[in-house]
């Protein structure tokens, strides 16, 4: 498997930065360019939202878990089915949690 690419986690206006990991200097997405000051908050807005679990993979994967449409992550949901309240980017997210959702995006779509 390849080796999983870490980009950085900084978000304006729902865009995500496409530079590397603790890069230097301004953050970008194409021609947008914007400092720390000017990003959003780490909550998503997705937070709070209806969701239903993300169907599985062979392995259980995302084990209940459902696709939050803001952030593209898959999170607990509560127990009224709605997506627990979570950041754009998990800071301690491993590889496996990485190349799980690869293969599951990759299976199942967005």
């Amino acid at each position: 498997m390849s080796e999983v690419v870490q980009f950085c986690r900084s978000r304006n206006d729902g865009r995500r930065c496409t530079r590397p990991f603790d890069h230097p200097g301004l953050h970008r997405h194409r021609t947008i360019m914007w400092t720390d000051a000017a990003a959003d908050p780490p909550r998503c807005p997705g937070s709070g939202e209806p969701r239903e679990p993300a169907a599985t993979l062979p392995d259980g994967f995302p084990n209940g878990r459902a696709l939050c449409p803001v952030c593209l992550r898959l999170i607990d949901l509560d127990e009224t089915g709605r997506l627990i309240e979570h950041d754009t980017s998990d800071p301690a997210e491993t590889d496996d949690e990485v190349r799980h959702r690869r293969e599951w995006l990759n299976a199942h779509g967005w």
